[in-house]
């Protein structure tokens, strides 16, 4: 990572917590900012900050065309990040690791050491985007699991950390395949960038038009510098340290922070979803989603856990079935 996010994640509590407002309110500047940029796309902005923030990967799903590797670029321009720590890819099933983590460094293997060159693959970027995900063969799977998961890649057969920040990924639709289960499970949240013609057909012609014209002129008015890379990491870092401060009478994050009639209500719905819909939800999902649901409740609300912020749970599903059947289901039980 550079300096500065390093410096960031070395940070004591004491001082994130001071500055804690002040990034919440850029990191909140940020997504509103981004969001006039795009038509009905302020839901995924707001998705991919909270993903940002917690430093989990957020799948974007939709048809051709639904603006879902515009958004990750407008994201990565928004934030100031430059091409030397961005990385993107669309995946194939012809997909070698050479063109993901690095080609073999020929020097080193003829000294009889397996050591990839990785500058300017994926292990060297903090933002990355990896479209058509589920089109990978058996090799970049594995490699993306052990990388997704643990943000480790092997060279010379030893794990080496990644700088990974924030992954986001894009599929067109979600396979069946169950050799993809690991990976989608990696997936907490998956959310369908959709088409918006058929509701604001007027709308989608003229920012569409603008866009044309800032592509042509090499303009990007939505890099404002409300943000950068550095306030997601020290939002992550403080946020980390939160979860695992306890109070002088020993009580926890969920007990400080997740009402026991909203904790309630999150495992209703999470029962009622599992054994009526058959919708799964492994143990490392769930509690990931509490990581998820505490850092939407701090970005939009400072503070506990709403039941609003338990609409999270409409961005579980697998299939494009349970997708739809969430994006109804979830509000009404919530009702909303």
């Amino acid at each position: 990572m550079s300096t500065e996010s390093t410096a960031a994640d070395q940070l004591d509590f004491g001082y994130l917590r001071e500055q804690a407002d002040s990034i919440r309110n850029r990191l909140n500047r940020f997504r509103s900012s981004l969001g006039r940029h795009f038509i009905d796309k302020q839901t995924l902005i707001d998705l991919m900050v909270v993903a940002a923030v917690a430093q989990e990967p957020l799948l974007l799903v939709g048809p051709p065309g639904t603006a879902k590797s515009d958004l990750v670029l407008k994201f990565k321009d928004a934030l100031g990040i430059g091409q030397e720590d961005y990385f993107e890819y669309m995946l194939t099933r012809f997909t070698e690791p050479s063109e993901i983590i690095g080609p073999i460094d020929i020097n080193e293997l003829r000294d009889g050491r397996y050591v990839r060159r990785e500058q300017g693959k994926l292990p060297t970027a903090k933002l990355a985007f990896l479209d058509e995900i589920f089109k990978s063969n058996s090799a970049i799977l594995n490699i993306l699991l052990t990388l997704v998961n643990e943000k480790k890649f092997y060279q010379d057969g030893v794990p080496q950390s990644v700088s990974l920040c924030v992954l986001f990924a894009a599929a067109n639709e979600i396979p069946e395949h169950g050799e993809l289960n690991a990976l989608k499970d990696r997936f907490v949240l998956k959310a369908e960038s959709l088409s918006v013609q058929a509701d604001r057909f007027t709308d989608l012609i003229d920012a569409g038009l603008k866009a044309e014209v800032n592509r042509s002129l090499n303009q990007k008015p939505w890099a404002e510098g409300h943000a950068s890379l550095d306030d997601l990491v020290k939002a992550n870092r403080y946020l980390m340290h939160l979860f695992s401060e306890q109070t002088a009478d020993e009580l926890n994050d969920r007990q400080r922070f997740f009402p026991d009639n909203v904790f309630r209500e999150f495992q209703r719905i999470v029962k009622t979803l599992v054994r009526e819909d058959r919708i799964f939800i492994s143990d490392r999902k769930l509690v990931k989603l509490y990581k998820l649901l505490r850092v939407r409740s701090w970005l939009l609300t400072g503070g506990t856990v709403t039941p609003d912020d338990l609409q999270l749970l409409m961005y579980l599903g697998e299939s494009p079935e349970e997708m739809a059947l969430l994006r109804e289901k979830v509000p009404l039980l919530l009702g909303l």
